[in-house]
């Protein structure tokens, strides 16, 4: 059986799909979610563990709830 990508890889994965499908770039994205850029890389990498204000901001920012933001993780 295959291992399921950890929880940060595949939340990353999704903010990368979401944002590109509303067609932002990733440095207009962060400075749309007033976040860094390399932060905001960070995440899409599954690198960083995000604090819950930061993944309401993200979620704000793609116009979505937090629970649509974790759909399907």
């Amino acid at each position: 059986m295959a291992k399921r990508a950890d929880i940060l890889e595949r939340f990353g994965e999704r903010v990368r799909r979401l944002r590109k499908e509303q067609g932002y770039s990733q440095e207009a994205f962060a400075a749309a979610c007033g976040l860094d850029r390399t932060y905001i890389g960070g995440i899409e990498r599954g690198e960083r563990n995000l604090a819950l204000r930061n993944l309401e901001v993200i979620a704000q920012t793609l116009g979505m709830t937090l629970s649509e933001l974790m759909e399907g993780l």
